[in-house]
């Protein structure tokens, strides 16, 4: 299937690791091309050579904090002026943040909210005026426990559960643009903590024997991939998912309890 992807200029925040560096790099490999933005020059820098090695083509990186309004704007408009025209945005910015109710103070609510839900407003806000020239779309990352959460998940599932409304009330308003919005759940996902406590725990399991050990009470028996969410992204970004808006999409094994 071709994704329609060739020329395309798309934005990823936390690009130089985990979920959202796969999805640049996925990107690229579908011919777009792709600033990526951390907070980290040094990571941006690691993950720019690693994707012209596997890809031959280079990406922009920008060194910003999302949690900034200003900085937010900065990167919209140093991509369009990079590019020269802007496609898609993904939101992918954040990190664990998992406490009980009392044990999370008003700082930590705080920055939650500022990196995961007005991160994603802020550069939304600023893609949005470029978007509506030919339409485009914004991915937003959130959690499958963001629809169910458990105790001791906050503020984690509460800035997540927040960006899936936004992301519903963003689709509505934006379609008449055809700027389609869609979110992505992530569940149990492979990432630098989990290869953590496998080998703080398990260090004499093989990947594979570790995955299939945690992942079972998870219907497909095993931790996901961070490539398998970066091509499900890909996917919502593209014209292949030209009718798909306003909706979020489990990554999760089958391990949620909601669609």
């Amino acid at each position: 299937m071709d994704l329609n992807l060739k020329e395309k200029v798309a934005v990823v925040t936390g690009g130089s690791k985990g979920i959202g560096f796969y999805t640049a790099l996925q990107l690229v490999k579908e011919g777009a091309k792709v600033a990526i933005v951390a907070r980290n020059k040094q990571n941006l820098e690691g993950a720019a050579d690693i994707i012209k090695e596997q890809t031959g083509e280079s990406v922009f990186i920008i060194s910003a904090d999302v949690t900034k309004q200003d900085e937010c704007t900065r990167i919209i408009n140093e991509t369009v002026n990079y590019y020269g025209k802007l496609d898609i945005l993904v939101n992918n910015a954040g990190q664990s943040a998992t406490l009980s109710f009392e044990e999370v103070d008003a700082d930590l609510w705080q920055s939650d909210l500022d990196l995961k839900l007005f991160g994603a407003i802020n550069c939304s806000k600023a893609a949005v005026p470029y978007l509506k020239q030919k339409g485009g779309s914004i991915i937003n990352l959130s959690a499958v426990l963001a629809k169910t959460p458990p105790a001791t998940s906050l503020p984690t599932t509460v800035s997540r559960a927040a960006g899936l409304a936004l992301t519903k009330a963003m689709s509505r308003d934006l379609g008449k643009y055809n700027i389609r919005v869609n979110a992505v759940c992530i569940g149990l996902v492979r990432s630098e903590q989990v290869d953590r406590l496998w080998r703080e725990k398990m260090p004499d399991l093989t990947w594979d024997e570790y995955s299939k050990e945690i992942g079972k009470t998870i219907p497909l028996g095993r931790v996901g991939n961070t490539e398998e969410a970066a091509k499900v992204i890909t996917f919502l970004a593209s014209d292949a998912a030209s009718y798909v808006t306003g909706t979020s999409v489990n990554i999760d094994g089958g391990s949620g309890g909601t669609l």
